[in-house]
């Protein structure tokens, strides 16, 4: 077979061709959260809450669906860099199977725990109903999700990221279609409410799953799926889960955080709840074009990795810091500016944007040491150190983030509470350069010698 493109392509070129498409993707799903949230507001300040409380959950799931999602990717580029294809189509196989176990797990939640899971967090009737509809409907039909993630990040590890923004913008465009015709009952439909919102979700997944697995029997030659006498093999899953656990902490860490922020923002009001969920639907459109760029730049240190290209590897990594930097310094600027205009497009009221204004100008702070532990983690994952990204993650949410916030919160000032993030992250900042000089002497100064 010829040579991948990861492996001669100009970097700066590689890195568009692999990021920008997943870029667009992303920006179109961060677009979907936005809007959302934008039609659960009009039902309610609760309805919006509920869903805001119902993250950690939505978050647990994306994130045992990516972290496995990004060790098979992993593992899959550099197995191609090493041209040992057969492996390859092994380690698909094998993600495959693993989704479908996701899924399981995450069904029997979904039946058996959404309701106890909002009771931990309020005792308003009213937010627990809408919450237990919402997270039900989420759970019990995320196979589509699970599905989705894998054949996407196939699509990516092989270089074909056009194909994955279409799975994932089609995906995304069906839901924003469907919200409003189910959640408010337009066109001879009935009116649903939350659970309109939810299941648009359902079904916007299920419809991109679709997509990926037809993208990749018709346009993904280097990965071949036989599923037909499959037995699951013992060796790659623990190869896979051995980089994907890690990132399923770093992110399940975040519905942890959510979740703790959460009990200590209703002690002020549930209006103080519904600002931070508004705030992470806004940070999504900031943060999620440079998780695309992550997503992108970690088959190419993983291909160049595994072709023992040192060059290419660290050039790779310098390009990616100043391309995340670019775009965190511009949300941030968006955030300063004109926050009250972001909060007014989820129907917030004069005590909303009396919170929400300094929250959203106090929090942005974070956002530019923020780009460059971003585009470290891309390569703690891609050069095998993933053990480094769940780290810090680690220290910035659990150790510094919420004993923060709950400290800050003992003053009796919400605003306070805010002051936690950019503590938390300029704690973990510097971290990952602590990391980054390891990394550095340990693994890439040692690729091709």
């Amino acid at each position: 077979m010829q040579e991948n493109k990861m492996g001669i392509m100009p970097i700066d070129k590689l890195i568009v061709s692999m990021s920008l498409p997943i870029m667009v993707s992303m920006l179109v799903q961060a677009l979907y959260n936005i809007i959302d949230s934008i039609f659960v507001a009009k039902i309610s300040e609760n309805a919006l809450t509920a869903v805001s409380m119902a993250f950690p959950i939505q978050n647990l799931m994306i994130a045992v669906g990516v972290g496995t999602a990004v060790g098979m990717n992993a593992l899959l580029a550099r197995s191609l860099g090493e041209k040992d294809f057969d492996k390859v189509n092994k380690i698909a196989e094998n993600g495959i199977f693993l989704a479908i176990l996701s899924y399981l797990a995450f069904l029997i939640l979904g039946l058996f725990f959404a309701e106890p899971f909002f009771r931990s967090q309020t005792d308003i009737e009213e937010i627990v109903l809408y919450g237990k509809q919402y997270l039900t409907v989420c759970c019990c039909f995320s196979f589509g999700v699970f599905v989705q993630v894998m054949f996407e990040r196939m699509l990516q590890a092989t270089g074909k990221t056009i194909y994955s923004m279409l799975t994932q913008g089609i995906g995304a465009i069906v839901n924003i279609i469907l919200d409003p015709i189910l959640i408010f009952g337009l066109l001879g439909l009935p009116k649903m409410g939350v659970i309109g919102a939810a299941v648009a979700t359902v079904i916007g997944q299920v419809v991109a799953a679709i997509v990926g697995i037809i993208l990749n029997q018709t346009k993904n030659h280097e990965v071949r799926i036989q599923l037909k006498g499959f037995r699951p093999n013992g060796t790659i899953i623990r190869q896979i889960y051995g980089i994907g656990v890690p990132s399923i902490i770093m992110q399940a860490i975040g519905s942890v955080m959510t979740y703790g922020m959460n009990r200590i923002l209703i002690t002020f009001s549930s209006t103080a709840t519904a600002v931070f969920g508004v705030y992470f639907k806004l940070q999504s459109f900031v943060f999620m074009p440079v998780f695309g760029l992550n997503s992108g730049v970690i088959p190419i240190m993983a291909y160049n990795y595994g072709a023992q290209k040192r060059e290419r590897v660290t050039k790779t990594l310098k390009h990616t810091v100043l391309y995340a930097l670019t775009i965190l310094t511009l949300g941030f600027i968006l955030f300063q500016t004109i926050p009250g205009l972001l909060l007014q497009m989820f129907n917030a009221s004069e005590h909303m944007l009396a919170l929400g204004i300094p929250a959203l100008r106090v929090i942005s702070i974070s956002f530019i040491p923020a780009a460059i532990g971003i585009a470290c983690s891309g390569a703690f994952q891609a050069l095998g150190k993933a053990v480094y990204s769940m780290m810090v993650s680690i220290a910035r949410q659990l150790v510094v983030l919420l004993p923060a916030a709950f400290l800050l919160a003992l003053s009796g000032n919400v605003n306070f509470v805010w002051w936690a993030f950019p503590i938390a992250e300029l704690f973990s900042f510097v971290m990952t350069l602590i990391f980054m000089q390891r990394l550095y002497k340990d693994v890439i100064k040692k690729i091709g010698a």
